[in-house]
């Protein structure tokens, strides 16, 4: 079983200025966990797949939670939500969306396509801070994963 400091987070975003402040936001709350950062959807696929250079599952382990945007270049974040839940294992990885879209059917798409929880980035480092705490707290210490972590 995968344990609390083995945690790895796939964020999945093209904004350098979010990255950076999502980064921050985990150093400054001491949280431990592994982020691996892509900037598009088509990278975001190609990771999860373990292809390219994302081969060695070793240095880009599957995640036990997603951090997925959805304004992304080539492939857009509902699209890697789709193509994520087609697939037999990698579908149980928990997703949150973490967008800027407030857009009513941007929040219905994603929950009709199996996200498990959609945030609004907050425009405050200290809303951001607290968010990442919860997320922490609630979706890699308390949440049980699913058994593609048990092998």
């Amino acid at each position: 079983m995968m344990s609390h400091s083995e945690c790895s987070i796939l964020l999945v975003e093209d904004d350098p200025n979010d990255i950076f402040l999502i980064e921050r936001a985990f150093r400054r709350a001491n949280l431990k966990h592994s982020i691996h950062v892509v900037k598009d959807g088509d990278e975001a696929v190609m990771y999860l797949e373990g292809q390219g250079c994302y081969i060695e599952r070793e240095n880009y382990p599957l995640p036990a939670l997603i951090l997925l945007d959805l304004k992304l270049p080539r492939r857009s974040g509902l699209e890697v939500l789709e193509w994520l839940k087609q697939q037999p294992l990698l579908k149980r990885i928990p997703v949150v969306v973490l967008t800027s879209s407030r857009e009513n059917i941007d929040i219905d798409r994603a929950y009709d396509m199996g996200v498990n929880s959609y945030l609004i980035k907050p425009v405050a480092f200290n809303a951001l801070l607290e968010m990442m705490q919860a997320l922490d707290s609630y979706w890699l210490q308390f949440n049980q994963y699913p058994s593609i972590y048990l092998s």
